[in-house]
């Protein structure tokens, strides 16, 4: 068995062999507790069937644990900089690809038809840079990734806030959004003094799996989302004045935005946050056709 690269005597050794420095631009928060490690890939259940893309492997701590349990990785570095500690720290691993490149940018669905060919299930597993945690969850649910689930390391808020349920405060578009398409929970939480450097806030191990069906069936996705972020422009408000305000000419068709509201069962006056996805999605629909240009 190779020495663990996640231990705090070790990640220091090997970012003084590199001569590297943190970029706080970045996000990069390297994990060093091999036990957290162990956890947040035994939530992935991985075997040798199943592909793994890591999304910022930093030296290749967490990028480790995944190679030995699964069939291959393929690991997206935004930072040149790591590309020869990569080299050097997962050199024991055959089935890891490293590929520099800002995946936000990235063709995934390419890469997977070359790199994940002959495996039957895919699956995220990645300490996800947190300032760029949402964009990079969209990217792979809008994009309609073939991915089964992810398993990953984020802001506790920001995770609160994924797998908030209806009439709480951290409930919001951001639930909607991905709650539609993803089973969201918060598989561990995670402390501070487990990184290097230490992040400012708490973070937390997210576990989405992908739903075997969707929760309600839309005309379109993307204004379905537009409603619900519109229903929480600002929280304290009615979902009817919110709508008004975040609609193309919601104000002028205020008549067509209560009709849209009665034939989905919606009182007007009641907030956002009270409203359940299934509940966005009648009114998205009885919406669709007056407002979407």
């Amino acid at each position: 068995m190779n020495k663990d690269i996640a231990t705090p005597i070790r990640t220091k050794a090997i970012l003084e062999k590199h001569g590297f420095s943190f970029k706080k631009s970045l996000g990069q928060n390297f994990l060093i507790d091999p036990n957290v490690l162990s956890n947040i890939v035994g939530h992935a259940n991985l075997s040798k069937k199943v592909g793994v893309i890591e999304i910022g492997p930093g030296i290749g701590a967490l990028t480790e644990y995944i190679a030995r349990q699964a069939g291959k990785v393929v690991a997206y570095e935004i930072d040149g900089r790591l590309l020869p500690v990569l080299e050097d720290t997962l050199s024991p691993y055959e089935n890891v690809t490293v590929i520099h490149q800002d995946v936000l940018e990235a063709d995934l669905q390419a890469m997977i038809e070359k790199e994940f060919a002959e495996y039957d299930e895919i699956v995220v597993v990645a300490n996800l840079p947190y300032y760029v945690t949402t964009p990079i969850i969209m990217k792979f649910l809008l994009e309609r990734i073939p991915i089964t689930g992810m398993i990953i390391m984020m802001q506790k808020e920001v995770a609160d806030r994924i797998t908030a349920t209806p009439s709480t405060k951290a409930y919001g578009s951001l639930s909607i959004a991905i709650q539609y398409y993803m089973d969201a929970s918060v598989a561990m939480i995670v402390p501070k003094t487990v990184f290097v450097p230490q992040p400012n806030v708490e973070s937390a191990v997210l576990k989405l799996t992908r739903k075997e069906q969707l929760p309600a069936e839309v005309k379109d996705e993307d204004f379905l989302f537009q409603v619900s972020k519109g229903s929480f422009v600002q929280r304290r408000k009615t979902i009817l004045n919110n709508l008004q305000t975040s609609l193309p000419d919601g104000k002028a068709k205020k008549d067509l935005l209560l009709a849209g509201l009665e034939e989905a069962n919606i009182d007007p006056g009641r907030r956002g946050e009270t409203l359940t996805i299934e509940e966005f999605a009648q009114l998205s629909n009885a919406l669709y056709d007056h407002f979407k240009k």
